[in-house]
């Protein structure tokens, strides 16, 4: 696994936020969101990840759906945030602080015991109580 790839676990933990997140923008349908990600650093969300979520939104209340025409193409199926889906948004965003800064303050070298990382490249402080 490359380097700057994220871990699908974790991807899996954030998916449903994020894409709330982009179709916080406004409508948008599925293509453009796995790009919208992509662009953002998720790297390739397949359509067999994205599209179920979607419809899961969709059963929650928590996005409409509209079909238009495409234009030269297909018609698309545009995806809007309901009241409930932006109120799940921020409660979502509020959380992800609380979590994202508890894990960056555990994994922040703190402290005065040293242990070595597994590559050995860099010491770790660890608080003893």
């Amino acid at each position: 696994m490359p380097s700057d790839a994220t871990p699908s676990e974790w991807l899996r933990g954030v998916l449903e936020l994020c894409v709330l997140r982009v179709m916080a923008e406004g409508p948008t349908y599925g293509y453009a969101i796995a790009a919208e990600l992509a662009a953002a650093g998720f790297g390739d969300i397949k359509g067999g990840t994205l599209y179920p979520l979607l419809a899961r939104l969709e059963k929650n209340g928590l996005v409409t759906v509209e079909w238009r025409p495409g234009e030269g193409g297909p018609g698309r199926k545009y995806f809007t945030l309901t009241a409930a889906g932006r109120d799940q948004l921020d409660a979502g965003l509020a959380q992800w602080q609380v979590f994202s800064a508890t894990v960056s303050d555990h994994l922040s070298p703190t402290g005065t015991d040293q242990m070595a990382s597994p590559a050995g490249s860099r010491t770790y402080s660890r608080s003893t109580t």
